[in-house]
């Protein structure tokens, strides 16, 4: 990796917690275009140790970077680094729900 991105995502309980997680992966989204990166990873920001429940977090992150992808942007290439299968499925079954034609 060429940089790393530090985004701090919400605590569960600390109030509008799915706000603050688009904003997290947006902003992250957008200063690596700024920075002319073609590539991202992405954890599942907040899902762990903070509580953030892992269906919510798939939803949000997913959706905003999707929406993101449409417009104006170097970007070529999102990865979602997931900790174990079970994230793993949430994420892949969001994703089936978000973009139903590219998951056939």
């Amino acid at each position: 990796a060429k940089y790393v991105i530090h985004a701090v995502g919400p605590r569960k309980g600390e109030g509008n917690e799915d706000e603050k997680l688009k904003n997290a992966t947006l902003n992250s989204l957008r200063l690596a275009d700024r920075e002319g990166l073609k590539s991202i990873a992405f954890p599942a920001i907040s899902a762990g140790i903070f509580g953030f429940p892992i269906g919510r977090c798939a939803e949000i992150m997913l959706k905003t970077t999707i929406d993101y992808l449409r417009g104006d942007t170097g970007l070529n290439r999102v990865v979602f680094c997931l900790f174990g299968q079970d994230s793993f499925a949430v994420f892949q079954k969001e994703l089936a729900k978000q973009l139903p034609e590219e998951a056939k």
